[in-house]
Formats: structure tokens, sequence, C-alpha cells
């Protein structure tokens, strides 16, 4: 369950990088009813994404020479530098270096040693962070399709202390891996990791790639505005047992996004 009481290691922000912030916003408003808030000039036109009053997410410019329009996850941490540098040494890279964000806290953008992209968040004076979680319109679910899930997980549990625990995939498709921030309880898991093939993960080139999930109230419903956005559907909508009804979905842009109805909803 991914909550707004951030912890070490527990998702704290994501945004997403776009070529066109406009028709970006304009599509997600459809998607997820979200109200687009820009910071204007003076912030690189970063802007946020509200719902009920409440912030969900951000987004920006793409910054990054050759970057695919993406969402980016962040996790709390309470030393940015030493993090990039835990990374680096684990075999990670540092994409961003650290930087201040002034009293709002500090963030890098760094990538594990199989290519997954992901950036860490450390907190100043104001929490930061999103506002609202685990709701319909917030997100709900982390998820990396990586090459290496056992080279994934040492690197992140050593990086953040994640515990892990194993999930069968149904008709033999593997072994899905829960994560949980250190210390926490189940019922603070906050994402996963599975194992994929090169040739699986076309949309980032082959490389590895987190993305987000983001709860919805009726998943089919969701869908449906994805598509008469001008987004697309990878996958489903379809039931996963003991999960709920989900969708893999692409924005118009090419970014990737999934929405779930969880079971509990889905039933209703």
């Amino acid at each position: 369950m991914i909550t707004t009481d951030f912890v070490p290691g527990s998702p704290c922000w994501l945004d997403l990088g776009s070529r066109d912030i406009p028709a970006t916003a304009a599509f997600y408003s459809t998607v997820f009813d979200w109200e687009f808030k820009p910071f204007g000039d003076e912030a690189g036109d970063y802007g946020l994404f509200r719902t009920d009053g409440k912030t969900v997410a951000g987004v920006g410019p793409l910054t990054e020479e050759g970057a695919r329009p993406a969402w980016m996850i962040y996790f709390r941490t309470t030393d940015a530098r030493a993090t990039a540098q835990a990374a680096e040494q684990a075999g990670g890279t540092v994409r961003v270096a650290p930087t201040d964000a002034g009293e709002y806290g500090s963030m890098a953008q760094l990538t594990d040693p199989q290519g997954g992209q992901f950036a860490v968040w450390q907190p100043g004076e104001t929490e930061g962070g999103f506002e609202h979680a685990d709701a319909p319109g917030s997100l709900c679910w982390t998820e990396l399709y990586t090459t290496d899930a056992a080279g994934a997980k040492e690197f992140y549990g050593a990086l953040f202390g994640w515990t892990t625990s194993d999930m069968p995939l149904p008709g033999g498709g593997g072994t899905y891996f829960l994560l949980t921030p250190a210390g926490q309880g189940e019922e603070r898991m906050h994402g996963g990791l599975m194992e994929l093939s090169s040739d699986d993960l076309s949309l980032n080139g082959g490389k590895p790639y987190w993305h987000p999930v983001f709860a919805t109230a009726d998943c089919d419903a969701t869908v449906a505005r994805v598509t008469a956005g001008g987004g697309s559907v990878q996958m489903g909508p379809e039931d996963a047992e003991g999960v709920g009804r989900l969708a893999v979905c692409l924005d118009p842009a090419g970014a990737d996004f999934v929405v779930l109805t969880p079971v509990e909803d889905a039933k209703g």
C-alpha cells in the first residue's frame, strides 16, 4: 500500500517528462480528471497534476538528450548525496547529480546496474511529495520490468534495504517479487519487479524500466478514455487473480502506465 506517510525507500513522488506539456496535460486530464497547475517559465514549464485539491504528480519538459517520454518514480531518502554515492558503489550510475531545490529538498536521478532509471528525493524544510495515493486517480503501486531480477533485488536491497517476497505467476509465468520498505510490514508493500527478456522490453529499447500503476474505480471506462484521448493499450483490460482488473497503457507520446481497479473495487 502506498501512502503519504513517507518512510526511507518508499515512493514519494513521480513526474512525467514530456515534449508537449499542454498536450500531455490535456490527455491526463481526460483520463483521470486531473487538473493541471503550471508553475510558469521560472520553473522551466514544470507543473503539477492535482485531483480534489491534492497533488498527485508532476510534469515537465524532457531534459536528457535522447530520452523517451516516460514516468519517473522518486523514492524517499534521508541523504540524496549518500544514496547517489551508494548507487555508484553498487554498480549503478548517476544521471543527474544531487541537486538542491532550496527549502523543498534535494534530488538525484539514478540508473540501476541493469539500466532501470529512477530518482531519489530528500525532503527539506517542507515534507514534499504527492498528497494523494492509493485511491482512484492516484499512484497505488510501482513496478520494475528488468532483465535480471536477482541483480535488481540485490541492488535495491543494498540501496534502500527493501525486503522482497515471492509470488508465483499463474500458468507458470515465472515469479513476481513484491517490494516492501526496510523495517515495514506487508501493509506498506509498495511495488514489485519481474524478469523479462530484452525482447519483451522493446518499448525502452530492450532496457529495464519502472512504471507507475494508477488506481481507478472502473478499469474499462478508464481504458476507453485512454483510447479516446489518443493513447493506446498494450495489454488488457484483464482480470488478475487476487489483484484486480488492469490494463497496460501508453499515452499519445508513448509513456507507459498501468490502470488498476483493485480486487475489492472490481468485485463491487
